[in-house]
């Protein structure tokens, strides 16, 4: 069941990144992001990268140990280590930058990219365990959240650069409010602060700052603060 879930919102979520920036103009691909130094284009291509290593994790034989040993989860992947420090992040730069530069249709090519992944997704057993590029040994459905993650968030920051409402879909804000609130709700979180989804994914992520009241009450909750290139 969960595996299903997260599928839903993977496809969801990135179907709705696509739709939402079909039809750009040039002056719009160009515009800036808060990821910088990326541009709209650029930052796709990043998304289209994420998303597409999941092709290249499943062509490999499936790691040891075994699937119930591979205990790096979703939170985990995104501990502070060296796949976000200065040198790593100055090579996802430039493999985006290279990405988008080869593109003559960004939308089209992030649309062949997901679609594929999900349909590798949905085939795949419950228990498959993938090894990352990090070298984690993770179930593929842990890791697929964490591309329900970098499509959620980075649709954020492509919505802003373009100054655009956001389009988070709720089948994915159900998977991270999950991933992100260990004790309470995210519905009783976004009621007593009066937040909609966009913008508890925004305070979670650092992409909105929280006045004294706000912090009281998503330490409350106990949000999980990822660690984000």
């Amino acid at each position: 069941m969960r595996k299903k879930l997260v599928e839903q919102a993977f496809r969801a979520e990135a179907g709705a990144l696509g739709a939402a920036l079909a039809g750009l103009d040039a002056g719009e691909w160009a515009r800036p992001t808060r990821c910088e130094p990326w541009t709209v284009v650029e930052l796709l291509a990043h998304v289209r990268v994420a998303v597409g290593r999941v092709e290249a994790m499943l062509a490999e034989p499936e790691p040891e140990p075994e699937p119930e040993q591979a205990e790096v989860t979703a939170v985990g992947y995104y501990r502070p280590d060296e796949r976000f420090d200065a040198a790593t992040n100055r090579a996802r730069i430039a493999l985006a930058r290279d990405t988008a530069g080869g593109d003559s249709d960004p939308v089209a090519a992030f649309e062949r990219t997901w679609h594929a992944v999900a349909a590798r997704f949905e085939g795949e057993a419950e228990a498959r365990v993938v090894r990352t590029r990090h070298g984690d040994p993770m179930l593929l459905t842990e890791f697929m959240i964490t591309r329900v993650v970098e499509s959620a968030v980075h649709g954020l920051d492509l919505a802003d650069a373009l100054d655009r409402p956001a389009w988070l879909t709720d089948r994915a804000s159900d998977v991270l409010e999950e991933l992100l609130l260990t004790d309470v709700d995210g519905a009783s979180v976004r009621a007593a602060l009066g937040w909609d989804r966009a913008t508890l994914l925004r305070k979670a992520t650092g992409r909105a700052e929280l006045d004294a009241a706000e912090r009281a009450e998503v330490a409350r909750a106990g949000i999980t603060w990822l660690t984000l290139g």
